[in-house]
């Protein structure tokens, strides 16, 4: 009963994170996760059941809870795809963990220890449980270093603390937290302006604080107050430049440090930049346009993306810059043709709508309440920004998109100009990816695509719209004429398949034997068991020369296989061009690369049978 228990508890737990966006992963809440579900995938696996278990209690789940907890209904389907590919792959694990540790402990006897570095691997590389090691090690009489596996474990955690939580480099953070501290965080005016003047309150070069940087030096600094974009949420920082009285700087990049001080990154191009001074900082106006476009662009795709797949969609990550949108989603299969160009066309529609945008700031609560999408997972201040993208759906109380996010945007959903999908593609299991360009970028991209349907309609000598189905046309007939190839081929190599290539007598053995010229090892069975089936009892015997390398196959009938043995005949002819082989006593294949040999090689599979 205790197993029973196990997969109850963790099937619940399980579909409540799922349902809130979680996926199975290597780290941070997609590690507890698949911690979670493999622990009652491995007490099913006790339980001796045959085929993915959990998958098949979810409705069970959902009538018991569903009507308490909408949200296992919503996303249903997504938790048993979920849980059946998760419990797939364990059982997948299960498999190749057990050979693995086979081949761990093919040294060890009873009374040995294996080392807990090694059971660790096992667990964190392959997820082969510890408890499933320690069972399976137990009949033989084998301990497990469980002193050793936990010291492994903890260096893992601390690996994956540092992912979760920051870059885990204390000394180089140390810097930014005093600068915090004692300067307070950095003032965003960014939202209304591009410019403005504040002053340098910290110089840093190489890591440390410095008082001047001169011409070419890589440099950054803070400032009070800034109009530039920090890198966040994947939105990148803004460009720019900036000039003092005796300096000027080319800004590459703005970074977030300790929270919400915003490190310019950059380069001096003129003069001598020093501590204190006095600042003007411009952000270039073009790239910034251009990062608003593809992140306003992100959200209308989030929001198309749960409506077309469902809403267990959830970001899990993003990168948008002035020159691409990079979004990546929770979904358990790929997206298809059909399901991206209605995403792409719910995108379009509220872009050519152009409907004003509207950004209000509320408590997280609030806004959450009112209808705002939260990134599960996220912290939040005291106080938020709800950005409403796109018109009020039929029967909706609510913009077409509202989450909250403390990018840049733009006006009107209009400004957006035009969207498009270049690419969708899976990047983990149960994480996809699309690729997609927005306004000028996007009019580009589609004129470029245009220009190669137009040539390839040229080149054809056919109208654009009617390259789909030549190009289909001509595939189909390649694939033919491919076929036809190859069998020609074949019958050329076997001497035009005339009575002139037909079987000799080998003391009352039919045999047919040739050298091929241009036919590759790989056709050889296929041509072996079409001879065979030809003679009807026999032996074949092909040596095949093609790009430098030689391939000896033999076949033998089965009524023969008694007295003579394909694959002791095959070495007669491999020893001969400096190779060896082996398979089955009906067919034996072999290599090697005295091509010079080839005749050899056949007379000595003959000479083998007198």
């Amino acid at each position: 009963m205790f197993s029973h228990r196990v997969i109850a508890d963790h099937l619940r737990s399980s579909s409540f994170l799922i349902a809130d966006g979680v996926t199975p992963s290597k780290e941070g809440r997609g590690y507890v996760l698949r911690r979670i579900m493999r622990r009652a995938m491995r007490h099913a696996h006790i339980l001796g059941t045959p085929e993915p278990l959990m998958h098949r209690l979810v409705p069970t789940l959902v009538d018991e809870m569903g009507d308490a907890f909408g949200e296992l209904k919503r996303a249903q389907e997504n938790i048993e795809t979920t849980l059946l590919q998760e419990e797939e792959r364990f059982r997948r694990t299960l498999g190749r963990g057990t050979a693995l540790l086979d081949d761990a402990t093919e040294n060890l006897v009873e009374g040995d220890t294996l080392p807990g570095e090694v059971a660790f691997k096992l667990y964190d590389t392959y997820g082969f449980p510890l408890d499933l090691t320690q069972d399976a090690l137990r009949s033989k009489g084998i301990d497990v270093d469980i002193e050793g596996y936990n010291k492994a474990m903890a260096v893992q955690k601390e690996t994956a603390r540092a992912h979760w939580s920051g870059s885990g480099d204390a000394g180089s953070d140390a810097i930014w937290l005093e600068l915090r501290e004692k300067h307070g965080a950095t003032a965003f005016t960014g939202y209304t302006v591009l410019s403005g003047e504040s002053k340098i309150v910290a110089l840093i070069g190489n890591g440390e604080l410095v008082e001047e940087a001169q011409k070419g030096d890589e440099i950054a600094f803070i400032c009070p107050v800034t109009p530039f974009y920090a890198e966040s949420g994947g939105q990148a920082g803004d460009k720019g430049h900036a000039k003092t009285a005796s300096a000027e700087i080319e800004i590459s990049d703005v970074q977030k440090r300790a929270g919400d001080v915003h490190v310019h990154i950059g380069k001096v191009t003129a003069g001598t930049l020093k501590a204190n001074d006095k600042i003007e900082l411009f952000v270039d106006p073009e790239n910034r346009t251009k990062t608003m476009r593809n992140h306003s662009a992100t959200h209308l795709v989030h929001e198309a993306l749960r409506r077309v797949l469902g809403t267990h969609v959830t970001q899990k990550g993003q990168m948008v810059d002035g020159e691409r949108i990079r979004f990546d989603f929770s979904h358990g299969a790929a997206v298809t043709a059909d399901e991206l160009a209605v995403i792409e066309t719910q995108v379009n529609q509220e872009i050519l709508k152009n409907i004003e945008a509207s950004t209000v700031m509320m408590a997280p609560d609030e806004a959450i309440e009112a209808g705002a999408m939260a990134l599960f997972g996220e912290k939040y201040g005291d106080e938020v920004r709800v950005l409403s993208l796109g018109s009020v759906p039929e029967g909706e109380e609510h913009a077409y998109s509202v989450e909250l996010c403390g990018g840049t945007h733009v006006s009107r959903t209009g400004d957006i100009g035009l969207f498009k999908i270049v690419s969708e593609a899976a990047i983990a299991a149960g994480i996809r990816r699309i690729e997609a360009v927005s306004g000028e970028a996007a009019r580009l991209y589609l004129e470029e695509q245009a220009g190669f349907a137009k040539a390839a309609a040229d080149a054809l000598k056919i109208k654009p719209e009617d390259v789909p189905a030549r190009l289909a046309s001509i595939t189909a007939e390649k694939r033919q004429l491919e076929k036809d190839l190859a069998k020609a081929k074949k019958e050329l190599a076997l001497g035009g398949g005339g009575a002139a290539s037909g079987p000799e007598d080998i003391n009352g053995v039919k045999f047919l034997g040739r050298v091929l010229q241009g036919v590759s090892g790989k056709e050889l069975r296929s041509m072996i068991e079409e001879q065979k089936q030809k003679l009807g009892s026999g032996i074949v015997a092909f040596v095949a020369v093609d790009e430098g390398k030689v391939a000896v196959a033999v076949g033998v009938t089965s009524d023969l296989t008694d007295a003579h043995n394909a694959s002791k005949l095959v070495n007669f002819g491999a020893e001969k061009v400096g190779g060896r082989g082996g398979g089955r006593p009906e067919m034996a294949q072999a290599g090697g690369t005295q091509v010079e040999n080839a005749d050899a090689a056949l007379e000595a599979i003959k000479a083998a049978l007198t």
